[in-house]
């Protein structure tokens, strides 16, 4: 689910506000495919989801855009719960084609879509989530759409929100499920026993919500408007171009082999970027899945701290080329673009907001979005530790200050792009505020382990080197 950025006016939340108020991109779309043509595959990753994956499927089976072939690998091993029988006979009662992988022991969901992109023959593939719910019956068709509109975009995904009850109860009402249950009385197993879990799960929808509006319908809609395209794509379902997911992964099997740091849709969407492609968010189509518990956000916050600033660091070069963009302004002013000869694997086409299309030219001419990922960077690292600083200094004048401007800034904010009623959204954000300091307060712990383990133990790209061409390589393992 989505994480709120540390506003505080910060450099990030500027930029997207700035996003919002730029007009819209006046370039007209020239898609080089037809989007109706695509040949669509999906791939459901399984993992002891025998309480999702019916509803999974059935909101699958509603589409107006089916797949031609869906694939479920379960990677439980040993581990492995009755996931696989109930999806095989939800297929038997809708007379739909499924295939499956079951393996004996669990080798990670990284190898799945690294086999599935380049065993499938189809042009898109889309990674659907086993507990995931496709809320919008056009989800599929949208995505799709909108991932033709240029060559040079290579995911596109919706919106994704928690999964509320109603949703799985609405779910159970379609055809699809009602002939998989026959006249058998279904006994949803998520729902809650009893008040105190009904409200604790009613808690952490509700502070997703609230976090889906300040990363998605604000930070990622202003980027997307100012940059064409999202930092991160959401996960739960994503659709690749598999052509581009597969030659990502031929490039980085050699270097990374399957580690791709706990955030693998994270990894990819950055080396999408870093070879000059954009991730979309349709924000149109809705996509759900189950909240965590409020209770586990700590150690969730922690993961993904470490995950994230992880993935800065293999991806450096995104957060550089702000600067290298700010070199060539410095620069007499002609057409670069105009100049450049198409190389291999390159093509000099012009997309919308006038992103060029190709590793070499993003490599001269900086990535667009590199900006807006630097900005978060810094914002992230930034805003926890001068919070800390002014405590350890004792000036709480000045930390009250700055806590009150967040405050009123992140109210507004939700109050503005809000879908609902302004004044619950300001409300709501106010709410959650000590829930999100909280989350603020334990941020400079990762910091600090992920500075120990780059400083001392050197262990998170000691591996791979550049070539001259700025690309990684595997060099030999240190004893």
């Amino acid at each position: 689910m989505s994480r709120a950025p540390w506003f505080v006016a910060g450099p990030g939340a500027c930029w997207a506000m700035l996003g919002h108020l730029r007009p819209p991109d006046p370039t007209v779309p020239t898609p080089a495919d037809d989007w109706r043509h695509a040949v669509v595959d999906v791939v459901i990753p399984v993992c002891r989801h025998h309480d999702t994956i019916v509803h999974c499927l059935a909101s699958l089976l509603v589409q107006t855009r089916l797949p031609r072939r869906v694939l479920l690998v379960d990677d439980g091993g040993i581990d492995r719960d009755h996931s696989l029988q109930l999806a095989r006979e939800f297929a038997r009662a809708n007379g739909i084609r499924l295939e499956t992988i079951a393996r004996g022991w669990s080798i990670g969901r990284v190898v799945t879509l690294k086999r599935q992109s380049r065993e499938f023959e189809g042009d898109v593939l889309l990674v659907l989530d086993a507990h995931a719910v496709l809320e919008s019956p056009d989800y599929i068709e949208r995505c799709i759409r909108e991932l033709y509109q240029g060559v040079g975009i290579a995911s596109a995904s919706g919106r994704m929100l928690p999964l509320q009850q109603a949703t799985r109860e609405l779910v159970e009402t379609s055809e699809p499920f009602r002939n998989w249950q026959g006249d058998d009385h279904y006994a949803d197993r998520r729902r809650p026993e009893n008040r105190w879990q009904a409200a604790l799960q009613r808690m952490s929808q509700c502070y997703h919500e609230h976090l889906a509006v300040l990363q998605q319908d604000f930070l990622d809609a202003g980027v997307s408007r100012a940059d064409g395209g999202v930092p991160i794509g959401s996960g739960g379902a994503v659709a690749y171009r598999r052509r581009y997911l597969r030659d990502l992964f031929h490039r980085y099997e050699p270097i990374r082999e399957d580690d791709f740091t706990a955030l693998e849709d994270h990894f990819i969407a950055l080396a999408l970027m870093n070879a000059g492609y954009r991730n979309i968010r349709v924000p149109d189509v809705v996509v759900r899945a189950p909240a965590p518990s409020l209770l586990r956000l700590p150690e969730r916050s922690r993961r993904w701290t470490g995950a994230f600033l992880q993935l800065h660091h293999y991806f450096d070069v995104l957060l550089r080329s702000p600067l290298r963009r700010l070199r060539l302004s410095r620069r007499p002013q002609h057409d670069d673009a105009a100049q450049w000869r198409p190389g291999k694997g390159e093509r000099r086409v012009q997309e919308p907001y006038r992103q060029g299309f190709g590793e070499r030219i993003t490599r001269e001419r900086g990535r667009p979005l590199g900006t807006p990922l630097l900005l978060i960077a810094l914002e992230r690292i930034g805003y926890p530790v001068l919070l800390w600083a002014l405590v350890l200094a004792g000036q709480w004048t000045a930390l009250a200050i700055i806590v009150a401007l967040e405050v009123l800034a992140t109210c507004f904010i939700a109050a503005r792009f809000a879908s609902g009623p302004r004044l619950r959204a300001a409300l709501q954000a106010l709410a959650w505020t000590p829930v999100r300091y909280l989350l603020i307060a334990q941020e400079p712990l990762a910091l600090g382990w992920f500075a120990i383990r780059l400083w001392w133990k050197r262990d998170l790209d000691w591996h791979v080197r550049r070539d001259p061409t700025g690309r990684r390589r595997p060099r030999a393992i240190r004893h």
